[in-house]
C-alpha cells in the first residue's frame, strides 16, 4: 500500500502532455477481440485499469506485447475462451467491455459482475437491451450468459439512456454483424467517437460519429489497424483546476479543442479563464476565481450530464476549485448519486461545502485549506482531494492511491515537474 504526502501552497506551472483518454483506450484495446489481424494501439495511458483490461484480454487467449512506453501490439488470431475470470472481471467495470466483441466474434461470452468505483448504481440494462435487439439470448443468474449461437442480426436500437459503455458495446457488435444497424439516443462523448473512428480503420461504415443517431454498416470481417489514443480531456480539466486553485500557469500541449468546449465555459463560471493557442490550451496564472452570478444575481449552478454537456467525471473537480472561489455556487451531480459523498473530506480540511442531498452541494469560497489525513475513494474523489492538498496550508496525507492511479498516469511524477511537493510513500501494512 501506498499514500501521497503533499505539502501545500506552491504554484504548479509550466508545461504538460496530457495522457491518452482512459476511458477511450478500454473500449480500443477490447475491439481488439473483433479481428484475427494485430492492432496497434499508441499513446495507452499506463495506468491499473489499463493493466487490468491487458490481463484479462490476455487470460482470454490474446497476444500483448509493449513495443513502446505508451504502445501497444494485441493479437486475438487464437482467441477461443469466452468466459471472463471474475476476480479480474471484479478490478474494473471497463470488463463488460468485452462482451460486444466476444459475442460478435464467437457467438457467446460469459460475464461475472464487473467491479469499479463505487458512486452510484450503473446499469447494465441498456447493454443487455442492446444485445437482445441483435437476437442474443440473455441468462441473467450469477452471472451474465450471453448467446447468438446463429450469429447477430442488424436491426434498430435504441438506448433508454446515453449510456457510454452500452453505446461502445452496441457500436463494437454491429461492426462485425453484416448490415445495417441504427443506435438511437446513443452516447456521444469524444471517447465514443474515438472507438468508433478505430472500428472505421478496421473497415466498418460508420456515419453519426458525434451525434446521438449512429449508423453502422457492419462487416463480415475486421481487419487489424494502428490507432493512437486521443487526449484525455478529463485530465486536461483537471489540471486547469489544479493551475486554478494553486495560482500556477500552465501551458497543456496538442489537445483537442472541441472536446474542451462545455469544460473551459463551466470552469469560467467559477471564475478560471484559459487561452487556445493552436492546439495548446494555457491557464494564466495568478488569476483571482470570482463566481459569476446568474443575471439578476441567481446562484450560479453546475450541473453535469450526457455529452456535449459538463462531463460527470469533472464534477468532483469542480467542487474543489469551487472552494477557492470567491461567491457560492451550487454544484448538481444528477447522474451518480454517491459521486459527491466524498465532500466530507474537503469540508474536513476547511472547505465550506453545504450537502443538500446526496446529488447537490452548495459551495462558497474563498475558504483558505488545511493539510490532513484523508482517504481516496475513488478516482475522481482522489484527484479532487490532491487539488485541496495542493493549495492548502501545511502537509496532507491521501491514502488509498491505487484509486488515483486508477485514472491518472505517474501523476506524481508529473506534478513534480510543475513544481509540487508530493511524494509517494510506501504506508505500514494493517495488521489484524
Amino acid at each position: 500500500m501506498e499514500k501521497f504526502v503533499i505539502e501545500g501552497g506552491v504554484p504548479l506551472s509550466g508545461t504538460m502532455v496530457p495522457a491518452g483518454n482512459k476511458n477511450g483506450a478500454l473500449p480500443i484495446l477490447a475491439a481488439s477481440i473483433l479481428t484475427e489481424e494485430e492492432v496497434i494501439v499508441r499513446n495507452v495511458p499506463r495506468i491499473r485499469d489499463v493493466d487490468a483490461m491487458i490481463e484479462i484480454l490476455v487470460s482470454l487467449g490474446v497476444s500483448a506485447s509493449w513495443r513502446a512506453p505508451n504502445e501497444i501490439a494485441l493479437c486475438a488470431g487464437r482467441i477461443e475462451e469466452v468466459g471472463i475470470d471474475p476476480e479480474l472481471a471484479e478490478s474494473i467495470r471497463a470488463s463488460f467491455l468485452l462482451a460486444g466483441p466476444l459475442l460478435a466474434r464467437l457467438g457467446r461470452a460469459v460475464m461475472p459482475p464487473p467491479g469499479g468505483d463505487v458512486i452510484g448504481r450503473r446499469r447494465l440494462d441498456p447493454h443487455l437491451d442492446a444485445f437482445r435487439a441483435m437476437g442474443a439470448i440473455t441468462d441473467c443468474a450469477r452471472e451474465i450468459v450471453l448467446s447468438a449461437p446463429r450469429g447477430l442480426r442488424p436491426t434498430d436500437v435504441f438506448m433508454d439512456e446515453p449510456s457510454v459503455m452500452a453505446t461502445e458495446n452496441a457500436l463494437m457488435a454491429a461492426a462485425l454483424t453484416p448490415g445495417t444497424t441504427i443506435i438511437g439516443n446513443a452516447a456521444s462523448e469524444p471517447h465514443v467517437q474515438d472507438l468508433a473512428r478505430m472500428l472505421v480503420k478496421m473497415g466498418a461504415d460508420i456515419h453519426g460519429i458525434g451525434s446521438n443517431l449512429i449508423t453502422v454498416n457492419g462487416a463480415e470481417r475486421l481487419h487489424g489497424c494502428e490507432h493512437d489514443v486521443a487526449p484525455d480531456h478529463i485530465e486536461i480539466g483537471s489540471f486547469m483546476a489544479l493551475a486554478g486553485v494553486t495560482g500556477g500557469e500552465l501551458r497543456i500541449k496538442d489537445t483537442v479543442p472541441a472536446d474542451l468546449r462545455m469544460i473551459r465555459l463551466v470552469f469560467e463560471r467559477v471564475g478560471l479563464r484559459s487561452e487556445l493557442h493552436g492546439s495548446d490550451l494555457v491557464v494564466p496564472g495568478a488569476q483571482k476565481l470570482v463566481v459569476q452570478a446568474d443575471v439578476g444575481e441567481y446562484k450560479s449552478k453546475i450541473q453535469d450530464g450526457p455529452w456535449p454537456a459538463f462531463p460527470a467525471d469533472l464534477t468532483s473537480i469542480a467542487v474543489a476549485l469551487a472552494t477557492q472561489a470567491e461567491g457560492s455556487i451550487l454544484v448538481h451531480e444528477w447522474m451518480f448519486e454517491n459521486r459527491l459523498i466524498f465532500a466530507d473530506k474537503l469540508i474536513l480540511m476547511g472547505a465550506d461545502i453545504v450537502m443538500c442531498d446526496p446529488h447537490r452541494a452548495i459551495v462558497t469560497g474563498p475558504r483558505r485549506l488545511r493539510g490532513e489525513r484523508v482517504e481516496s475513494p475513488d478516482i475522481r474523489a482522489g484527484m479532487a482531494m490532491l487539488l485541496a492538498a495542493l493549495c492548502a496550508d501545511g502537509r496532507s496525507e491521501i491514502g488509498n492511491i491505487r484509486q488515483i492511479d486508477r485514472g491518472y498516469e505517474r501523476i506524481d511524477e508529473r506534478l513534480r515537474d510543475l513544481g509540487a511537493r508530493i511524494e509517494r510513500v510506501a504506508t505500514e501494512p494493517v495488521h489484524a
